[in-house]
């Protein structure tokens, strides 16, 4: 059996871009299913990271990155540049 091809539907999500500034704003928008915290950072200390508590497990957003509420209410990180290439704003 060869593999077929699939379109992704279109769906509207809601996301936010995750900023120094927007940390405590976005994780009371994901209603505890984020928190930040320090983890090390290769030899320069600790930085802050946003736990994002997925369907898949615990997953880890960095400044930049983009937190998803999928179309079932569950909350993922998503990095800028895949963001760029899957959606586009709806105004």
């Amino acid at each position: 059996m060869s593999a077929k091809k699939y379109r992704k539907k279109p769906v509207e999500i809601e996301a936010m871009q995750l900023t120094k500034d927007n940390v405590h704003e976005v994780t009371a928008w994901c209603g505890g299913q984020a928190a930040e915290s320090l983890v090390p950072w290769t030899g320069r200390g600790l930085k802050a990271v946003l736990n994002i508590f997925t369907l898949e497990g615990k997953m880890m957003a960095d400044y930049g990155d983009y937190i998803v509420k999928g179309v079932k209410g569950e909350f993922y990180p998503c990095k800028p540049d895949i963001f760029a290439e899957t959606y586009e704003e709806v105004v």
